[in-house]
């Protein structure tokens, strides 16, 4: 469900891509250390970006560092990390842990279920830390299990039940922002389902998996109605965003809630316009 949130590299300085990569690689880094090789294969660019958000509002100590890795053998990188990127890890790998959980209930993955078997192991202490931030996204992705399980088409229910457990994500404290942190986490998490099931969509038709946009892809003007209700989602982020007092890395982060997330959408959309434009042809011929 996670990998929409990314940057706009073309759209980017070369200097502002670097900071932000130094981010990924330090919260890779903490994944490695804190959970080893099955914590860092959870990592993503969608808790680099909210590492950053959070960094940027906070104004943390951080440090910069070097390091190579598997993916980057003959060369080092930099890395910048911070309290925030502890609690990113720990909140990644908890939500991976869970996703395994429901892959291998819902659909029966093997490969999820032993590599939740591994997390599950290595997460004890990190559960019991968020004790009760944990219990909350339990309950939040039980019921999301239960209304895919039910066949529930209304999207908006969906979207905003993941809306809720991305808000218990971005809120790390009880604050003066934790009301804007927690809006904007909402609208984002809307964002990554719709996008998600948007996505999914013609395969889950074909599988005959759950899908709460099913119906509405059988209607005309299922594009048009997509990109609307995306775009409503991520003007409500944005508008919490902008509240914010964030002036480090301001621009990188716009450059991803404008621009970046935007990418995988168009790819989508695209690929879908050549396939209907070919169907179209060969009914023809």
């Amino acid at each position: 469900m996670f990998g929409y949130i990314i940057v706009n590299q073309s759209e980017m300085k070369y200097k502002e891509f670097a900071v932000y990569h130094s981010y990924y690689c330090g919260l890779c880094q903490v994944l490695k250390r804190k959970y080893g090789l099955a914590g860092r294969i959870s990592l993503s660019y969608d808790m680099t970006f909210l590492l950053m958000l959070l960094t940027g509002l906070y104004d943390p100590p951080t440090e910069t560092g070097s390091c190579k890795c598997a993916a980057h053998p003959f060369e080092k990188h930099e890395t910048r990390t911070n309290l925030f990127t502890e609690y990113m890890a720990d909140m990644n790998v908890l939500f991976t842990w869970y996703k395994c959980l429901d892959d291998w209930e819902d659909e029966r993955k093997l490969h999820k279920l032993l590599y939740g078997q591994v997390l599950e192991g290595k997460t004890r202490k990190t559960a019991e830390q968020y004790q009760e931030k944990f219990r909350r996204i339990s309950m939040l992705m039980h019921d999301i299990t239960e209304g895919e399980r039910s066949g529930k088409a209304d999207i908006d229910t969906m979207a905003g039940l993941f809306g809720q457990v991305m808000a218990q994500i971005v809120v790390c404290r009880e604050d003066e922002w934790a009301d804007n942190l927690s809006r904007f986490g909402f609208y984002l998490g809307k964002f990554i389902y719709i996008m998600d099931a948007y996505e999914d969509v013609e395969e889950d038709i074909r599988k005959g998996t759950y899908n709460p946009l099913k119906e509405k892809y059988q209607e005309p003007g299922f594009e048009e109605d997509c990109r609307m209700i995306l775009t409503m989602m991520l003007s409500e982020c944005c508008k919490e965003f902008e509240q914010l007092p964030i002036l480090e890395n301001v621009e990188i982060l716009r450059n991803i809630l404008y621009s970046g997330v935007w990418g995988r959408y168009e790819m989508i959309h695209e690929k879908r316009r050549r396939a209907g434009e070919k169907s179209e042809m060969d009914r023809k011929a």
